[in-house]
C-alpha cells in the first residue's frame, strides 16, 4: 500500500486548506473548431497561462496537411488524439501517442489521415519564412485575441490564469 497521500479525516485541519470554489469541468465538444494561423488547421482554444504566455489547445489537421516550418520559443507537449502526425516519415505519432517538444526546436510536421491533437503550449510558436525569419508569432495573447474574434472565448474566464 502506498502511503504517500493518504486520505484525510473529515475533520482534519489539512482539509481547512482546500482551495474553493473547485474547478469546473467544460464541454469541450460545446466549442466550435474555427480556423487557426496554419491552412489547413483548425483550434479550439482552452486555457491562457498569462504568466508564460502559453496556451492549451486542441488542433485538427486536415488530410495531407504539411505544416509551415515554425520554432517552439517554449515547450511543447502534444497528445495525439485522433489520425498520424510525423516530422520523419518514421516515427508517426498515433492515438495514445505522446511528445514534449523541448524549447528551441524547429521543424515541419506533416500527417497524411489527418489529426486531432491536445497541445500544452508553454511559451510562444513562431513562423518562419524561406530565409528562416520570423513571419509572426503566435502566444497566449495572440490565441485569446483570436478566440474572442470568433466569438469562442467564454471558456478562457474560468480556465486562465
Amino acid at each position: 500500500m502506498n502511503n504517500l497521500l493518504p486520505v484525510t479525516e473529515r475533520d482534519a485541519k489539512v482539509n481547512d486548506l482546500i482551495t474553493y470554489p473547485y474547478p469546473k469541468f467544460h464541454d469541450i465538444d460545446s466549442i466550435d473548431w474555427k480556423p487557426w494561423v496554419m491552412e489547413g488547421v483548425e483550434y479550439k482554444l482552452v486555457s491562457v497561462n498569462t504568466r508564460s504566455n502559453g496556451f492549451t489547445i486542441y488542433l485538427k489537421v486536415a488530410p495531407n496537411t504539411i505544416a509551415p516550418v515554425h520554432h517552439h520559443l517554449g515547450s511543447i507537449e502534444l497528445l495525439v488524439l485522433e489520425g498520424d502526425i510525423t516530422y520523419d516519415g518514421k516515427d508517426i505519432g498515433r492515438p495514445g501517442s505522446y511528445m514534449f517538444e523541448p524549447a528551441g526546436d524547429i521543424h515541419q510536421p506533416r500527417t497524411t489521415k489527418g489529426c486531432i491533437l491536445f497541445c500544452v503550449f508553454e511559451g510562444p510558436i513562431a513562423g518562419l519564412d524561406d530565409d528562416g525569419g520570423i513571419l509572426g508569432i503566435v502566444d497566449g495573447k495572440t490565441m485569446r485575441a483570436m478566440a474572442e474574434g470568433h466569438g469562442s472565448s467564454a471558456i478562457l474566464d474560468q480556465t486562465s490564469v
